[in-house]
């Protein structure tokens, strides 16, 4: 296992203050706080693989389907990850993500994945 704390405090979203502001604002700060979760993935993958204006875009294009995608994705690699630092993650992580997904609620699968990067902070 490597460092105990691989994200900095920059990388930690109060969890309820996220969904109650992506609420407030009609989704708008759940892109923001996406954006916020791609640095940290990014951050623990030690590479820029998320990035932020292509998901953007293709989201807007494809209407949401590209989103759903992504949400597996980062469940995925964050299960991955996790795994591979000796962590005891819930396997099911990435179909979590999904299956909110699907059903409209991204914000919680967002909050389930800052809930993963919270305690990495």
């Amino acid at each position: 296992m490597t460092n105990d704390k691989p994200l900095t405090s920059d990388h930690h979203i109060s969890i309820a203050v996220g969904i109650i502001l992506s609420i407030i604002t009609c989704g708008l700060y759940n892109i923001y706080w996406n954006y916020r979760q791609f640095q940290a993935m990014n951050a623990l993958l030690g590479r820029e693989e998320y990035k932020f204006w292509p998901w953007l875009l293709l989201s807007i294009v494809t209407c949401g389907i590209y989103h759903i995608y992504y949400e597996y994705k980062m469940g995925s690699d964050l299960y991955t990850w996790l795994k591979e630092q000796g962590k005891d993650p819930n396997p099911n992580l990435p179909v979590i993500g999904l299956v909110l997904a699907c059903l409209g609620l991204t914000v919680l699968s967002d909050a389930v994945y800052q809930n993963e990067f919270n305690k990495l902070a």
